[in-house]
Protein backbone atom coordinates (compact mmCIF):
# COMPACT_ATOMS: atom_id res chain seq x y z
CA UNK A 1 0.00 0.00 0.00
CA UNK A 2 1.31 3.46 -0.67
CA UNK A 3 2.17 5.70 1.91
CA UNK A 4 -0.14 9.01 1.69
CA UNK A 5 -0.63 11.59 4.37
CA UNK A 6 -4.16 11.68 4.20
CA UNK A 7 -7.62 9.89 4.83
CA UNK A 8 -9.32 8.55 2.06
CA UNK A 9 -13.32 8.17 3.13
CA UNK A 10 -15.40 6.48 0.92
CA UNK A 11 -19.40 5.16 1.81
CA UNK A 12 -21.22 3.24 -0.52
CA UNK A 13 -24.91 3.82 -0.37
CA UNK A 14 -28.11 1.76 -1.58
CA UNK A 15 -31.64 3.09 -1.74
CA UNK A 16 -34.55 1.35 -0.41
CA UNK A 17 -36.43 2.94 -3.37
CA UNK A 18 -35.11 4.02 -6.30
CA UNK A 19 -37.30 7.24 -6.58
CA UNK A 20 -35.43 8.09 -3.58
CA UNK A 21 -31.85 8.17 -5.44
CA UNK A 22 -32.06 12.33 -5.52
CA UNK A 23 -33.17 13.08 -2.42
CA UNK A 24 -30.60 11.17 -0.69
CA UNK A 25 -27.68 12.84 -3.35
CA UNK A 26 -29.50 15.83 -1.89
CA UNK A 27 -29.21 14.76 1.75
CA UNK A 28 -25.60 13.66 1.09
CA UNK A 29 -24.93 17.22 -0.39
CA UNK A 30 -25.50 18.74 2.84
CA UNK A 31 -22.20 17.49 4.16
CA UNK A 32 -20.27 19.65 1.93
CA UNK A 33 -20.66 22.27 3.88
CA UNK A 34 -19.04 21.02 6.59
CA UNK A 35 -15.08 21.96 7.01
CA UNK A 36 -11.97 19.57 7.75
CA UNK A 37 -12.35 18.04 3.95
CA UNK A 38 -9.46 18.54 1.32
CA UNK A 39 -11.80 17.12 -1.52
CA UNK A 40 -15.28 16.08 -1.47
CA UNK A 41 -17.60 14.18 -4.13
CA UNK A 42 -20.80 12.72 -4.32
CA UNK A 43 -22.04 10.92 -7.58
CA UNK A 44 -24.73 8.01 -8.88
CA UNK A 45 -23.69 4.78 -9.73
CA UNK A 46 -22.50 4.55 -13.25
CA UNK A 47 -23.52 0.94 -12.98
CA UNK A 48 -20.49 0.16 -16.02
CA UNK A 49 -19.12 -2.62 -13.58
CA UNK A 50 -22.05 -5.33 -14.51
CA UNK A 51 -21.61 -6.61 -10.33
CA UNK A 52 -22.09 -2.37 -9.02
CA UNK A 53 -25.78 -3.07 -8.77
CA UNK A 54 -26.59 -3.03 -5.03
CA UNK A 55 -24.46 0.35 -4.97
CA UNK A 56 -26.87 3.82 -6.19
CA UNK A 57 -24.57 6.61 -4.07
CA UNK A 58 -21.14 6.97 -3.67
CA UNK A 59 -19.37 9.71 -0.87
CA UNK A 60 -15.89 10.56 -1.93
CA UNK A 61 -13.79 12.41 0.55
CA UNK A 62 -10.29 13.39 1.98
CA UNK A 63 -8.98 14.11 4.83
CA UNK A 64 -5.98 15.81 5.98
CA UNK A 65 -5.78 13.09 9.34
CA UNK A 66 -7.83 10.98 11.67
CA UNK A 67 -8.82 14.37 14.04
CA UNK A 68 -10.58 16.39 10.37
CA UNK A 69 -12.35 13.13 9.66
CA UNK A 70 -13.65 12.53 13.36
CA UNK A 71 -14.53 16.57 13.43
CA UNK A 72 -16.40 16.06 10.28
CA UNK A 73 -18.37 13.15 11.87
CA UNK A 74 -19.15 15.48 15.07
CA UNK A 75 -20.64 18.21 13.04
CA UNK A 76 -24.37 19.35 13.40
CA UNK A 77 -24.84 19.05 9.59
CA UNK A 78 -23.60 15.43 9.91
CA UNK A 79 -26.26 14.68 11.90
CA UNK A 80 -28.89 16.56 10.08
CA UNK A 81 -27.44 14.00 6.55
CA UNK A 82 -28.27 11.57 8.68
CA UNK A 83 -31.62 12.86 9.41
CA UNK A 84 -32.78 12.88 6.07
CA UNK A 85 -30.90 10.20 4.14
CA UNK A 86 -31.31 6.70 7.00
CA UNK A 87 -34.63 6.68 6.46
CA UNK A 88 -34.35 6.05 2.83
CA UNK A 89 -31.23 3.93 2.59
CA UNK A 90 -30.59 0.30 2.69
CA UNK A 91 -27.28 -0.28 2.68
CA UNK A 92 -24.42 1.79 4.07
CA UNK A 93 -20.90 0.85 3.23
CA UNK A 94 -17.79 3.27 4.57
CA UNK A 95 -14.94 2.54 4.29
CA UNK A 96 -11.33 4.82 5.23
CA UNK A 97 -7.74 4.11 3.82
Amino acid sequence: MTKRNFIRHVVFFSAKDPKDIPAIVAGLWKLADIPHSTTFEICENTRVDALSGDVDVVVYAEFPDAEALAAYKAHPIYQESIDIVRPLRDIRMPADF
